[in-house]
């Protein structure tokens, strides 16, 4: 199973952004599938999930502003984020549950500025 991330990039404070991800390989049945991040000198955070049937967290400091999808499909996920924040700055993690098994990709990078 491989995970691959794309869309991060440089943006300028209240701007949006949308990162997406792809999970390929033998899929028997693709559960939770989200975001965690890693800000430089800090410990990875959960940003978002959603399961197959739709349902969807999110944490706190992003609520309102971050949305997740996904294309079952396709076996992909989105995050859009809007009126990003200088705090949002990270390496962005996609995973995908597999067979009970996480699937992590190698990150993209999402820089906030002001």
């Amino acid at each position: 199973v491989q995970v691959v991330e794309s869309g991060g990039g440089l943006v300028q404070a209240g701007e949006s952004l949308e990162v997406s991800c792809s999970v390929s390989g033998s899929l028997f049945s693709v559960d939770n599938m989200g975001w965690y991040r890693q800000a430089p000198g800090k410990q990875r955070e959960f940003v978002s999930n959603i399961n197959s049937g739709g349902h969807s967290d999110y944490r706190d400091s992003v609520k309102g502003r971050f949305s997740i999808s996904r294309d079952n499909a396709k076996h992909k996920v989105f995050l859009r984020m809007n009126r990003l924040k200088d705090e949002d700055t990270a390496v962005y993690f996609c995973y995908a549950d597999v067979g009970g098994r996480a699937y992590w990709g190698q990150g993209t990078q999402v820089t906030v500025s002001s």
